[in-house]
């Protein structure tokens, strides 16, 4: 790990750090209390892939819609209007709406092939966007003069590395450059978390053996064809499923390379040095 003790950890020079767990944990809240400072710098792998990865694939789609309607082809035929997505870290939504759900197409959903097609993109985009941290770090520290780092890891990163691999090329690489923190949730979290997607369902990203199966058993609960499926209530159905197929695996990752914080306690910090004591204590605990 890149800090082998608390003292390590509080008297390094640069404290570089990746949080990951579940969207709606607190990863996005510490990465700008911390940016806030003035002394981190905030690495947002969400807008990194939006942007650099994705952003081509996400603007093709907005010209594609754009295309069936008459005026607005006939400008973008002659280069007279340009489109684009404004992803902000605050406002992903060009990335989700790209990624979509699959079912029917009057409710908005994709045809399977094409769903599986966009979170292969994803999933590229995401390993991309996470190997980048430390040319980021890096750049963060000699452009800038920021010694601090801080990677706010999209929640779906333990989908595209392999937790019980010692050798996984993506958190090989990561662990050489940040000390990887996991938010961990309780069963209450779980709840809420459940409760708010059921409020306001949105695309994800997952493995394909999980999606894959998700989908066969979804098809066959419901005994509906997949252009009759709603697609809400597919990701709803799913959702709750990747909790507990995500909570291992965010385990694992702490277990083998970094350390685990407590939701609660995070949600408890107010200023950097609570952070800089949490991350001591963790350590203190692996031992």
């Amino acid at each position: 790990m890149l800090y082998d003790s608390a003292e390590a950890w509080r008297n390094a020079d640069r404290k570089r750090i990746m949080l990951f767990g579940m969207s709606g944990l607190g990863k996005t809240h510490i990465s700008a209390l911390l940016r806030e400072t003035g002394d981190w710098f905030h690495y947002s792998v969400d807008y990194r892939i939006g942007t650099r990865y994705m952003g081509e694939h996400i603007a093709d789609n907005f010209k594609r819609e754009a295309m069936k309607v008459p005026l607005l082809r006939e400008l973008l035929m002659t280069d007279s209007v340009y489109i684009a997505s404004n992803i902000t870290f605050d406002n992903l939504s060009p990335l989700s709406t790209y990624l979509g759900k699959p079912g029917d197409p009057a409710k908005g959903g994709l045809p399977w092939d094409e769903y599986c097609h966009r979170q292969t993109q994803h999933r590229a985009a995401e390993v991309a966007a996470m190997l980048d941290s430390g040319h980021f770090a890096a750049r963060a520290e000699d452009l800038y003069g920021y010694s601090n780092f801080v990677c706010d890891s999209s929640g779906s990163v333990c989908e595209v590395v392999d937790p019980w691999d010692d050798a996984d090329p993506v958190m090989t690489a990561l662990s050489k450059v940040v000390l990887p923190v996991w938010i961990e949730g309780n069963d209450a979290h779980t709840a809420e978390l459940v409760r708010r997607f059921d409020r306001a369902p949105k695309p994800m990203c997952y493995n394909e053996a999980f999606l894959a199966d998700a989908w066969e058993a979804y098809c066959a609960e419901t005994g509906l064809a997949e252009e009759d499926i709603d697609p809400d209530a597919f990701v709803r159905w799913t959702y709750a499923r990747a909790l507990a197929h995500r909570q291992p695996r965010y385990a694992e990752m702490a277990r083998r390379w970094g350390v685990t914080l407590a939701a609660d306690d995070v949600a408890r910090v107010t200023i950097e040095a609570d952070m800089i004591e949490l991350v001591a204590g963790a350590l203190e605990a692996r031992g």
